[in-house]
């Protein structure tokens, strides 16, 4: 029995680009029908089964938007893409907003037009199909404000528009992009995270872009760049308010032109690539205060998602919990421990400045400290943000080590959650290694003078690598 072929739309009111768009999709074994105003292509709408639609935005009858904005209402599951005039982005951007799959622009560049039809077709495919397609990962929670983060994330799975995923450190903003990754049509292809913050100014470039042997000293070998490993499937951004002006430049213009021009080279390289970003930060303050370009705020910010903090759904706390114990517990190979209900009311009464990060945390430490496979309130240790933070209390640093505060008193204040875990994650292993070379690594010794029990010690000497 023979495979149907796909079925294509086209509404655009210049003959040769009809022609010239037909016999492309011709070439990929599509079948198409063509119209050249919006009346026609609405009454094709209503006679056949499409399985990918492309329109220009300018037609004699009307505006493209209200083409994609009635393929939306009418046919939800048709991927609509949009064709805009060279250099018109804005025009392209509100298409996406309305809900168009994606964008090409004129003059067409083919390879491009190939590379959105086969993504589009394949999004078909996953909604025609007889089987629902199951993501490998899971938003745990039946709070409000998780159904309707995972209603919207498959929504988003749907669209190649760029999403900007806000929320607090610790909600699971990466977790969020995977998801509008793996239940996409790209899921095949490499979801390749990075964070911006974590790469040299210097390297930025080439971490990108990729480059070319013998194009700066040191580079001794072509390299490829982000962009190149996640062409036909997703780069996800985090903390891209991290990334410095320069960059931001030339990371506007590999989106606006889906080509990269590695070091070392004179010509531009396509790729076709999904862009996700996120951050903990405020980007519309950053670009009130200039430090963020407002071009690229608004490219990378055609879609908002706002994950909830744990505070937001605090209700999703025991399963959340459950959860992590069954995984904590696997993984080490252990029995199951038993919340008891005075350290589940104290959980439920926490803040959770860390968020769902923080709760495995907490759990993960509770799981060592319990006794007889029960975690008391007391388990948890928590104590004000600023201890529970770095998974410490005052009675762990001996009362004698003022001096090992000395780096946060002479310091400037920390400017993040993940700065200030860092200085006193640091002051804990200051205070551990102190503790044993004045008990010559006596660890049974050394954790009394802590204050600690000698089960908590070993945890964190293997917490810290500590030998």
């Amino acid at each position: 029995m023979s495979i149907p072929q796909p079925l294509a739309l086209i509404i655009d009111d210049e003959p040769d680009i009809r022609e010239l768009l037909e016999l492309t999709l011709t070439r990929m074994n599509i079948s198409t029908r063509a119209a050249e105003n919006i009346s026609q292509g609405k009454r094709l709408l209503s006679q056949h089964a499409f399985d990918v639609c492309l329109t220009d935005m300018k037609l004699p009858d009307g505006d493209g938007l209200e083409l994609v904005e009635y393929i939306q209402k009418t046919f939800p599951s048709l991927p609509t893409a949009v064709i805009t005039a060279h250099g018109n982005m804005e025009s392209a951007i509100n298409a996406l907003k309305f809900g168009a799959f994606d964008f090409v622009s004129k003059p067409v560049d083919l390879q491009m037009l190939r590379n959105l039809i086969s993504t589009a077709l394949k999004l078909s495919k996953q909604h025609n199909t007889s089987t629902p397609k199951n993501a490998p990962l899971t938003l745990l929670g039946d709070s409000p404000a998780i159904h309707e983060t995972r209603n919207t994330i498959i929504k988003l799975a749907r669209s190649q528009a760029p999403v900007y995923i806000s929320g607090e450190s610790g909600t699971g903003k990466e977790l969020v992009a995977r998801l509008i990754h793996e239940q996409g049509p790209r899921s095949e292809q490499a979801f390749i995270p990075v964070n911006c913050g974590a790469i040299p100014d210097n390297l930025m470039e080439s971490e990108f872009f990729g480059h070319k042997k013998g194009s700066f000293t040191g580079a001794g070998s072509d390299k490829t760049g982000l962009f190149q490993a996640a062409n036909g499937g997703t780069l996800f951004l985090d903390e891209v308010a991290d990334l410095p002006l320069h960059m931001q430049v030339k990371l506007l213009r590999a989106i606006q032109e889906k080509a990269v021009r590695p070091i070392g080279t004179q010509k531009e390289m396509a790729v076709d690539t999904r862009i996700l970003c996120a951050t903990h930060k405020n980007l519309a303050e950053l670009v009130k205060e200039g430090s963020f370009r407002q071009d690229l705020y608004y490219r990378i910010n055609v879609i908002e998602l706002h994950v909830p903090s744990l505070h937001e759904r605090s209700s999703d706390i025991p399963l959340l919990a459950e959860h992590f114990l069954n995984k904590l517990a696997d993984e080490s190979h252990a029995a199951i421990p038993e919340l008891d209900n005075e350290a589940l009311n104290a959980l439920n009464a926490y803040d959770f400045p860390g968020n769902v990060r923080e709760l495995e945390n907490i759990l993960e430490r509770a799981m060592t400290l319990c006794e007889n496979n029960t975690i008391t309130s007391s388990d948890l240790q928590l104590k004000s943000s600023l201890n529970n933070k770095t998974n410490i209390s005052p009675t762990e640093i001996p009362p004698d080590n003022a001096s090992d505060h000395s780096f946060i008193e002479q310091n400037k204040t920390p400017d993040s959650p993940d700065e200030l875990e860092s200085v006193l994650v640091s002051t804990e292993k200051q205070a551990i290694v102190k503790a044993l070379e004045q008990t010559r690594y006596n660890k049974t010794a050394a954790a009394k003078l802590l204050g600690i029990s000698f089960r908590a010690l070993r945890y964190r000497l293997k917490k810290y690598s500590i030998q």
